[in-house]
């Protein structure tokens, strides 16, 4: 890691739903620092609370017990609008379904974030067509998503996160509807950024993937039970296992 500076904390997080008089914790003590640069895969089989505590890292949804801190900010304390604001500015999110609007350009998609932070329109076309360029797709950037493959699609997904310039990227299964060669391509582009400094999550079930991260966190049923370091690769290596 190329710094140890804590962007998140997680202290005895805990999320519990209630499906009728059964209660359950999806989440239950999670301790857990995340520093500025890390690249982690978050692993575990289904119902391991992957979905819950990557919801729970984006903003998305906030814990029932436990203290969550994100760049010193207790997340757990905010109204709505403001929890809105951070994830517009400081977290990035990536799909497995792309999750990009059909009848709007690559432009057009990678601007949306910048819309609602209110950018100028100049400046957003400017800011979006270098994330574009930052993913190899400058040459698409009129394109909309059903004139491009799979992995371009990706390409402006990963665009539309990176155009915040968000303080961590969160990927959900980012490769889980790529084929072996195209999710090359995708985890070689993930290894740049985290080479140019971002801080990259992952969550995934698939083990090439988290073998390529440097950190894997895996949870089972709720629970953290590991949180190791990934051996570094061999220098010029570009095995993807």
């Amino acid at each position: 890691m190329s710094s140890q500076e804590t962007i998140i904390e997680l202290r005895n997080i805990a999320k519990h739903y209630m499906m009728g008089s059964e209660g359950f914790y999806a989440l239950n003590e999670i301790d857990l620092d995340i520093h500025l640069n890390d690249y982690i895969a978050i692993v575990g089989s289904s119902g391991s609370g992957k979905s819950t505590l990557m919801n729970l890292l984006g903003c998305l949804d906030y814990p029932s017990d436990g203290e969550y801190r994100l760049k010193g900010t207790n997340i757990a304390t905010l109204e709505e609008n403001k929890l809105a604001q951070i994830r517009n500015r400081e977290i990035g999110f990536i799909f497995q379904n792309f999750n990009l609007l059909p009848r709007a350009s690559a432009l057009q998609n990678v601007m949306q974030p910048l819309i609602y932070r209110g950018t100028p329109l100049a400046e957003r076309k400017k800011q979006a067509q270098d994330a574009l360029a930052m993913v190899g797709l400058q040459d698409r950037i009129s394109h909309v998503p059903n004139q491009l493959s799979g992995g371009q699609r990706q390409r402006v997904a990963i665009a539309r996160a990176l155009v915040t310039k968000p303080a961590i990227l969160l990927a959900d299964e980012p490769t889980g509807n790529l084929d072996s060669a195209t999710t090359i391509e995708i985890m070689a582009l993930f290894d740049q950024l985290h080479l140019d400094g971002q801080t990259l999550i992952i969550v995934t079930h698939e083990q090439e993937i988290a073998d390529r991260c440097r950190r894997v966190i895996t949870l089972r049923d709720g629970r953290l039970i590991g949180d190791a370091m990934n051996p570094l690769p061999a220098v010029g290596s570009n095995a993807h296992g």
